[in-house]
C-alpha cells in the first residue's frame, strides 16, 4: 500500500539548520550592502501589500531593500555602539521595531524622499483596519456598486449572490430575480474596525478603503556616518 503523505516525518533539527542558514544569508546581506551603498533608510509600511512593494524593488532597482526580521537586521547594523558595523549605525537600528524594513541605495536622499512621499496606491481594505468613511447601501434593489456610481450606469447585483450577501449580515430578499433591501444598511461608519465580514462586504461593491503607503524614518549615511531623521527635513 503506498505510503501516505500525510505521515511524512519532517526532521526538526532539518528546518532549524535552514532557517539558521537564511539568517545568516540575510545579516551578511545586510553588511554586504552597508558596504556597497552611500545611504540606508529605514521605512515602515502601512497597509502591507507584496506586489506593491514588488513595484517598489523594481522602481528601485539600483538599491537593496529588505523587509521583515527586523531582530537580524538590527543585528546586522549594531545594537550598541560596541558591536555596530559602522560609526553610528546603532543609532538606526533603535527604528526597526514593527512593520519595517531597510533600503539601501546610493541615490540622493532628496529623490527617494520625494518618491515616496508622492507614492500611495488604494486597496481593498483587510479585517483590523480603520474604516475611512462610511459606507451605507441604498434600500430598493441592490447594484453592483451600491450608489458609489450613478444607478444608471451601474448594474443590479446578480441574484446567485444574494445567499452570500444574506450570509453577510444584510437583511436581503429576492423580489422578482433582484437582490433588494428594504431599508438603507450601513456597512461601515467612519472610524470602525473593520472585522472580515464588513472587508469582505467592501470587496463586493469594490469600495476600497486601505492606502498602501511607504514612510520613510530615518537614513544613516557613509560619508558623514551621520543619522538624519527623515521627519526632520524641510521639503
Amino acid at each position: 500500500m503506498p505510503k501516505s503523505k500525510r505521515a511524512k516525518v519532517v526532521t526538526l533539527s532539518k528546518t532549524e539548520k535552514k532557517g539558521k542558514e537564511l539568517t545568516l544569508r540575510l545579516f551578511a546581506a545586510v553588511r554586504e550592502s552597508i558596504d556597497k551603498y552611500q545611504y540606508c533608510f529605514v521605512f515602515s509600511v502601512e497597509n502591507m501589500r507584496n506586489t506593491y512593494l514588488k513595484d517598489v524593488r523594481t522602481e528601485l532597482a539600483d538599491s537593496r531593500l529588505f523587509f521583515g526580521k527586523t531582530k537580524v537586521m538590527a543585528k546586522a547594523l549594531g545594537i550598541t555602539a560596541e558591536d555596530e558595523y559602522q560609526s553610528n549605525l546603532s543609532k538606526l537600528s533603535k527604528y526597526l521595531a514593527g512593520n519595517v524594513g531597510l533600503l539601501f541605495t546610493s541615490r540622493d536622499p532628496a529623490s527617494i524622499i520625494s518618491y515616496f512621499s508622492t507614492m500611495s496606491h488604494t486597496d481593498f481594505a483587510r479585517a483590523g483596519v480603520t474604516a475611512s468613511r462610511s459606507f451605507t447601501v441604498p434600500a430598493g434593489v441592490i447594484h453592483s456598486r451600491a450608489g458609489e456610481i450613478p444607478e444608471d450606469d451601474d448594474i443590479p447585483l446578480a441574484h446567485s449572490l444574494e445567499p452570500s450577501v444574506r450570509s453577510l449580515g444584510m437583511p436581503t430578499s429576492l423580489v422578482k430575480g433582484k437582490i433588494t433591501l428594504d431599508q438603507p444598511y450601513q456597512v461601515c461608519k467612519e472610524g470602525d474596525t473593520l472585522d472580515s465580514r464588513q472587508t469582505r462586504l467592501l470587496k463586493m461593491f469594490g469600495v476600497a478603503m486601505a492606502d498602501f503607503r511607504v514612510q520613510l524614518l530615518a537614513y544613516w549615511s557613509a560619508a558623514t556616518s551621520e543619522i538624519e531623521e527623515v521627519d526632520s527635513i524641510d521639503e
